[in-house]
């Protein structure tokens, strides 16, 4: 074992708020750390044991026994989707196998069980509070749906699958990376760049120079490079180039991510059968909002009706539009987005490249800064003294306003590099919540996959980037203004179809003419974005609102078809049984060779499977919740002060639909997402 005294990752931390001193934490770090972390925790677990059992000795002492584990795992992983040497990632199925191995070894202990089992029946007699009763119930039920009430043979066929379920999906991620990473596309005729705008052409220029290729321009898979690529060049056959090579990236050779899928879904559905459950789907939802597979299918169907029939007609007014425009016979994907972009220009004569100018990165970040201001009190100050993981990363200390108390730190990473896998998300390093005898507040970081500076323009974001950084940043304040007791249930530690209403909220105040004018000025004059622009950015934003319903629900509908599947024979043509699940929701013509299911990242290696219905679940919360504060005024103290006291502060302590109600009143109404879309 490595001498702690060399490891950072087992030193404490004499930076700022325990933060992880990043340049110094190298590859040969993390297995050393992580099986001490592991030694620690199990120190802990046996003393556990030994005790008489009670809530603080046997449930909090859980709740607080691999802290340092936690601590590091949280670094590696984090860092494997945000900057990961090939040296970092190859310790992935060294590092899942570890923290597998020792979570089956908790979950999987009768006599430990036999501690929280003995706390847990006594519970009526204990008198706890709301937060640690939920503790005590979430601790007896995370054993119990880990096998502990299994035989011993079952316990050790679920530990297998376990093992072998940890490793798959950090390959997935890994498969995915590269093979977008091979994708290299240079252009040397600038005839083949005719439409484009001009901030792509000069990304595309200074990414050709950093690639030794200064009398070209580059363009790879990363959104920043693809959208504008397919949404604006005139040149029909490069754009088709680029699509095919995005939407069949991971399908063939070394990084096919194909064979993962099928034995992902197998290992699943045999896990959730040992554990009782029909499939993995009615697995997942015992632990969410929606409970079962038969009310997400109710769900979906409520929505589909209305955003297919929205969405042939759109269909059908752009293959009209393009069959005038330029004499085509069949609109195919990759016409889609450019001859979308020219149908919306003609009706709203507006085209998102004219908002650029106005969403200079940096003024974006202090708008929604100065939102969390208004709406919370917080103020985010520039801070230093914290080492990050790359250049481009910024860091900030948050403090209370009025009182100037500490809330967390925000940890900000903005752009796309090879080391970092595509979209955008929200993590934390540490999460609010007890560590030994006192409440921490949180360390939270963004990342996200923006256009980058170039030579002369800074980042000049478009709306989708802008309403990414949103979306991203109320995460962010779901976790940094978390006030629980205990790190399991604090910040975005709630049901996933609930976690998504703090971040999807955030995004409906970009179309509010009132809170653009907050950030919204003109890079270079400093001017306020005009009225007309802001009107026709609005009217615009409904637009094709039925094909992005059901693009959504066909990603929704795909993955509950995957995660109740029966017959898996059916996974071994992996395109032909995407193309039969989705069918209903398909508006275009399947291309041969193309599938979306290898780069679908959130339900293989991101914890949305059985889940990402979560979205358009949480579109219902965050569209009703919103009309709140239209009734009440954008930035209303009273209504913003009833979120933060029923939503953003209370973690995952109580049901979230008992949450809901305390803040509006009542149940949610489903008519606010279709009235918000235009869809009703």
């Amino acid at each position: 074992m490595e001498n702690t005294e060399q490891n950072p990752l087992l030193q404490p931390s004499n930076l700022p708020n325990q933060a992880a001193d990043f340049p110094r934490i190298k590859a040969e770090h993390y297995v050393p750390a992580i099986k001490k972390g592991i030694e620690l925790a199990r120190a802990r677990v046996e003393k556990i044991k030994s005790m008489e059992a009670s809530f603080k000795a046997t449930i909090v002492g859980l709740e607080q026994s691999s802290q340092e584990l936690d601590r590091i795992s949280s670094i590696y992983f984090n860092l494997f989707s945000a900057e990961a040497s090939e040296q970092h990632q190859a310790l992935a199925g060294e590092m899942s196998a570890l923290l597998s191995n020792y979570q089956s070894d908790v979950t999987l202990d009768d006599d430990l069980f036999a501690k929280v089992k003995e706390v847990y029946d006594k519970r009526s007699s204990l008198n706890l509070d709301m937060e640690d009763a939920k503790l005590l119930e979430e601790t007896y039920t995370s054993f119990t749906r880990n096998g502990a009430l299994l035989s011993p043979t079952d316990k050790e066929t679920l530990r297998r699958i376990d093992q072998e379920l940890s490793g798959l999906s950090p390959k997935f991620s890994e498969n995915l990376l590269k093979a977008k990473n091979s994708y290299q596309l240079f252009i040397d005729s600038e005839s083949d760049l005719t439409g484009l705008p001009e901030s792509a052409i000069e990304a595309a220029k200074a990414a050709a120079e950093q690639k030794g290729q200064p009398d070209k321009w580059f363009f790879n898979l990363d959104y920043p490079s693809l959208l504008p690529f397919l949404t604006y060049n005139q040149n029909r056959e490069l754009r088709e180039q680029l699509w095919r090579a995005n939407a069949s990236v991971a399908t063939s050779g070394e990084h096919d991510n194909r064979g993962l899928i099928k034995s992902i879904v197998e290992l699943r559905d045999r896990r959730a059968k040992l554990l009782g459950a029909k499939n993995h789907a009615a697995f997942v939802l015992q632990k969410r909002m929606a409970e079962t597979p038969e009310r997400v299918d109710q769900f979906l169907k409520e929505l589909i009706p209305p955003s297919l029939s929205a969405a042939k007609k759109e269909i059908q007014t752009l293959r009209e539009f393009a069959k005038d425009l330029d004499g085509l016979d069949q609109i195919m994907p990759w016409d889609l987005a450019y001859y979308r972009e020219k149908l919306k220009q003609k009706t709203f004569q507006f085209e998102e490249e004219q908002l650029r100018p106005y969403f200079k990165l940096e003024n974006v970040i202090d708008g929604v800064f100065l939102h969390a201001e208004k709406l919370y009190g917080l103020t985010f100050k520039p801070a230093s003294g914290y080492p990050t993981y790359h250049p481009d990363v910024k860091v900030f200390e948050v403090f209370k306003k009025d009182s100037n108390d500490f809330v967390g730190v925000f940890y900000a990473d903005f752009f796309p590099r090879e080391t970092k896998r595509g979209g955008a998300w929200m993590t934390n390093y540490r999460e609010q919540g007890l560590e030994g005898d006192d409440i921490k507040r949180p360390l939270v970081s963004i990342v996200c996959n923006f256009t980058k500076p170039t030579p002369s323009k800074p980042s000049l974001l478009t709306f989708q980037e802008v309403q990414t950084l949103f979306h991203e940043f109320g995460h962010s304040l779901h976790s940094l203004l978390s006030q629980c007791r205990y790190q399991s249930l604090s910040g975005t530690n709630v049901y996933w179809d609930f976690v998504e209403l703090p971040s999807q909220i955030f995004e409906n105040w970009t179309l509010e003419k009132q809170s653009l004018d907050l950030f919204a000025k003109h890079y270079e004059t400093g001017a306020p974005i005009p009225s007309d622009l802001c009107d026709k950015l609005v009217k615009s934003s409904q637009f094709m609102a039925g094909y992005d319903s059901c693009r959504q629900l066909r990603f929704a509908t795909l993955d509950m078809t995957y995660h109740t599947l029966q017959d898996f024979s059916k996974l071994d043509d992996i395109e032909a049984f995407e193309v039969e699940s989705t069918k209903e929701l398909s508006l275009l013509p399947h291309v041969d060779g193309t599938l979306f299911s290898t780069s679908f990242s959130h339900i293989f290696a991101g914890g949305y499977s059985a889940g990402y219905y979560s979205y358009k679940w949480a579109e219902v919360l965050d569209a009703d919740a919103f009309e709140a504060f239209k009734e009440n005024g954008l930035f209303d103290p009273k209504t913003a002060s009833s979120f933060h006291d029923n939503i953003l502060s209370q973690g995952g302590r109580e049901h979230p639909m008992e949450l809901y109600k305390r803040f509006r009143g009542r149940e949610p109404d489903p008519q606010a997402l279709l009235r918000r879309a235009g869809l009703v």
